[in-house]
Parts: C-alpha cells; structure tokens; sequence
C-alpha cells in the first residue's frame, strides 16, 4: 500500500523514508589542513606546510598551477588573416589538382 504526505496544504506526495546525512558536532567539520607530505621547493629543501611552501614559491616568482588565473589564449583559427591563408592554400591545391598536377 502507498502512503502519502501532505507537505503543503493540499498538495501530497508519496512518503519515502528519508537518509539524512551525518552531521558534525564540530562548529567547522570541513577545514582544510596545512599539512602535506613532504615536497621540495626550488631552494632544495622539503616543506610539510603548504603556506611556507607557497611563500617560498613567491618569493622566487613563481606561480602556483591553479592558484591563478590565466587568460585565455586565442586559437591561431580564429585569427581571420589565418583563416584568409588557410583559404587560399585550400584553394590553390584544388585548382592544382584540377590541372593534373599531382604530389609523387
């Protein structure tokens, strides 16, 4: 048998047990530790603290993958003097091909 809720008035819908997901007691449960295993930075030495390890990186200009943002780099195809070449190359090996004229 089917067992409905109403879960605003007048509206129903079919009750299903529901999972709730475990909560934490912690004020803050997701923290993210400083901690690593250890890494060698340009200096030679291992680090096990990722803000030492990233102050050492920028002070020798470094730049963290991921830390920054890029910009975005512009295909050579959307150019339009390349695509302009590129279409003329295309042109001229039809015309080519057309004459006879074929690569040995």
């Amino acid at each position: 048998m089917i067992e409905l809720e109403e879960f605003a008035p007048g509206r129903w819908r079919v009750l299903k047990t529901r999972y709730l997901a475990p909560v934490s007691d912690l004020p803050k449960p997701m923290v993210i530790s400083d901690t690593m295993d250890p890494v060698e930075q340009v200096d030679g030495k291992f680090y096990t603290s990722k803000r030492q390890y990233r102050a050492v990186g920028k002070a020798h200009g470094l730049i963290e993958v991921g830390d920054q943002k890029l910009p975005p780099k512009l295909l050579a195809s959307a150019d339009p003097s390349v695509k302009a070449v590129r279409k003329r190359a295309i042109h001229t090996a039809i015309q080519k091909y057309k004459a006879g004229v074929r690569s040995s």
